[in-house]
């Protein structure tokens, strides 16, 4: 029987069109490109249904409303597929590549986001490839995850980042290695693959509830006003981007008093380094243990578009603090290693 993917298509530059103004998304522009494409027809090629969203999206205008909106497309059309594809602008490509693994829970087939750096309408793209790709992977591989293909790599969705604007290998998982690279071949890197949920697991969905977690990065000089403002309700949990292993001004006695008095409070404050590659380390050095002395978490080495997820998430279904704070620390969707 022929294999089947659903492709969602939130937007992005992917299904784009040449206008006066430059790139622009334009209804139905995708469908007919892919419809135009004589490799989709190929007896190794899965059938395909798409499903456009309107409005079509620029990425950097998704929310965790329109999050909710695909995982609840996959989820109405989970059982029909082999597997689905999520086309999606490369700007916040890794925040919705995080989210989704939370919200998917009970995954046991794969749900890949890709997109491009030039759209399908150039002669010379990098949307094809990965398009076509994609649908082999997504019809073909039994894969339990949300994955995230860029660049000839597979990456596992919530430990992938963006790491360049202009090249078309614009994704990378610095701290895992990727699920799968392509070549002449398809190689997926099975030891490194999420083992399935049972069978008797039904997928849901859970819905995020942002609003309450904001992210705050660290530079010389921060003014402390800025760190009281930032720690003020109704906000629950923060991410901290610190410096090196999880460091930060602990000489500043303004800066600690204000991160204490907000752990005394409730707010669960989790520290991720800045570096691209790396884990926290917060008895490294004494920067660091001073900050967990006070309470802040070590975010170990999540990227910061997968902590800020795994908080939305753990406040969406948690109201016990405590338990929220030890939940952080546990690898749930093979977000961190420990």
């Amino acid at each position: 029987m022929k294999k089947r993917v659903y492709i969602i298509y939130t937007g992005g530059t992917i299904g784009m069109q040449r206008t006066a103004d430059g790139y622009a998304p334009a209804p139905g522009y995708l469908a007919a490109q892919l419809a135009a494409m004589p490799e989709l027809h190929d007896p190794i090629m899965p059938a395909y249904d798409i499903h456009e969203y309107d409005p079509l999206l620029d990425s950097a205008n998704m929310t965790p409303d329109d999050w909710l909106k695909i995982a609840q497309d996959i989820a109405a059309h989970y059982d029909a597929y082999d597997g689905f594809i999520v086309l999606h602008g490369t700007d916040t490509m890794a925040y919705t590549a995080s989210a989704l693994p939370f919200m998917l829970q009970g995954l046991a087939k794969p749900v890949i986001l890709t997109g491009s750096q030039l759209p399908l309408c150039e002669v010379r793209n990098d949307a094809r490839e990965n398009l076509i790709t994609v649908m082999l992977i997504a019809a073909n591989y039994i894969i339990p995850e949300v994955c995230l293909y860029f660049g000839n790599k597979l990456l596992r969705g919530c430990r992938a980042v963006k790491i360049n604007a202009v090249d078309f290998e614009a994704f990378d998982s610095p701290n895992y290695p990727p699920l799968g690279t392509v070549g002449i071949h398809i190689n997926i890197n099975w030891a490194h693959i999420l083992p399935p949920p049972a069978a008797h697991i039904p997928l849901t969905v859970q819905p995020l509830r942002a609003g309450q977690v904001a992210v705050l990065r660290l530079f010389p000089g921060i003014a402390t006003d800025i760190i009281a403002y930032s720690l003020r309700a109704p906000l629950r949990g923060l991410i901290l981007e610190t410096y090196g292993v999880g460091n930060g001004p602990t000489d500043n006695r303004a800066f600690m008093e204000a991160l204490a008095d907000a752990v005394r409070r409730g707010m669960v404050i989790v520290d991720c380094t800045q570096c691209l590659k790396g884990t926290v380390d917060l008895e490294g050095y004494a920067t660091g243990s001073a900050l967990a002395r006070i309470g802040v978490l070590s975010g170990f080495d999540m990227t910061v578009e997968a902590a800020l997820a795994k908080l939305f998430y753990l406040f969406s279904r948690e109201e016990d603090v405590a338990v929220i704070k030890q939940q952080v620390q546990v690898n749930l969707r093979g977000e961190l290693t420990r």
